[in-house]
């Protein structure tokens, strides 16, 4: 197989141009990538012929009074599928690779036994939804409650999910599909729909929480998702959280939490009437809930040294309640508090479908870039190795 020449690598460029910014004109692909005019020209009608890019809509008048014009991923280039597996609901965003929805959906969870019944339940909402939009399915990610390892590996999921653990939904999913499909942590693509949607301050170095079914903790520097190079990373919820003997991951999940109301002498439904219906003794509850934001948050402060720290998902509303506490506790005992802020998108499943979406496009935007270098080696060596071969 021929390597690739300059002039794929140059069409790789326009490409990576037109998938980070369309829609995008050629002199701002110019500007970006270093090219002259016909490189980007030449390039722009190899990515037309393989259907990939579109002209889109006139910029103003340029130079002697001509137009230009956008360049724009095509619509069917293709699309991804981004879920959001939780205990309750089940959400499901389709997207084209440039992100604009198309299909966004939320089912309850029913109650499933196995990863196999699991497995078809969500393969079926996925195909139903994908049928909807134009071009190829390029990516599925499923995002679940729990630590996540290798894109496959569920460790330690809520109990609601105990056969999620494993691999044996995602395997029983890749078999359904004939594209990639991985899974991540809700926190972690919380986070990724967090830095798509919100500004989280110059730095762009952030952790964010996930306090709902269970606590789950992601990390970005630079807006990169930070991943351990072990199964010990971010497992902060093993950690004390300075209340007798419990755990940040008990204290900071809503059923933990409840559990934990409950041992207390507290006769709750739901966890979060703890604070919107304040029976007596709730205060204990609370007192114990902000202890372990502050120790979640001093850990990650002293170790990570993020900008900023968010929180989402269904206890979120509870750390917004006790925040002036925490903040002054932290205050008297660090040189410097990072910024504390409850994501603008607090319901955990808008986020996490957002975010898992937002995963699948990058690994769409990498696959596209690779199929074409590949293809056009192909190309090249069949067109080298004709004369021998026939």
């Amino acid at each position: 197989m021929s390597s690739p020449t300059a002039r794929d690598h140059n069409t790789i460029s326009v490409l990576g141009a037109v998938l980070a910014g369309a829609p995008i004109t050629r002199n701002q692909v110019m500007a970006l990538t270093g090219l002259s005019k016909a490189t980007v020209s030449r390039a722009v009608e190899e990515l037309r012929i393989a259907g990939l890019v579109v002209d889109g809509d006139v910029d103003s008048v340029v130079g002697r009074g001509r137009r230009s014009t956008y360049l724009d991923l095509a619509r069917n280039a293709g699309h991804v599928a981004g879920v959001s597996f939780g205990v309750q609901d089940t959400r499901l965003l389709v997207t084209d690779l440039r992100g604009r929805a198309i299909v966004k959906e939320s089912h309850p969870t029913p109650g499933l036994s196995s990863a196999a019944e699991a497995g078809a339940w969500l393969t079926r909402h996925v195909r139903r939804a994908s049928a909807a939009a134009d071009g190829a399915l390029r990516q599925v990610v499923v995002a679940v409650p729990a630590t996540v390892r290798a894109g496959a590996e569920v460790v330690r999921p809520p109990a609601a999910l105990g056969f999620l653990a494993g691999t044996a939904l995602h395997d029983a999913m890749q078999r359904k599909f004939e594209v990639p499909v991985s899974f991540d942590s809700d926190a972690n693509a919380a986070l990724l729909g967090t830095l798509a949607e919100e500004d989280i301050g110059v730095r762009g170095d952030a952790v964010l929480f996930s306090v709902s079914s269970v606590f789950t903790v992601a990390a970005c520097v630079d807006r990169q998702l930070v991943r351990g190079h072990t199964a010990a990373f971010g497992e902060l919820g093993v950690l004390p959280a300075g209340v007798g003997e419990e755990t940040l991951g008990r204290l900071l999940s809503s059923r933990g939490l409840l559990d934990f109301a409950r041992r207390q002498g507290l006769r709750l439904q739901r966890i979060e009437h703890a604070w919107t219906r304040t029976p007596p003794g709730s205060e204990d509850v609370v007192r114990a809930f902000t202890s372990a934001v502050i120790a979640a948050v001093g850990v990650v402060a002293v170790t990570l040294d993020p900008a900023t720290v968010l929180f989402t998902g269904r206890l979120a509303p509870l750390v917004e309640k006790v925040l002036p506490q925490v903040r002054d506790a932290l205050a008297s005992a660090l040189p410097i508090v990072p910024a504390i802020m409850i994501s603008s998108t607090r319901e955990l499943g808008l986020s996490t479908i957002r975010g898992a979406a937002e995963a699948g496009i990058r690994a769409a935007h990498r696959q596209l870039r690779d199929h074409m270098l590949t293809a056009r080696s192909k190309r090249l060596y069949a067109e080298a190795a004709g004369p021998y071969l026939s």
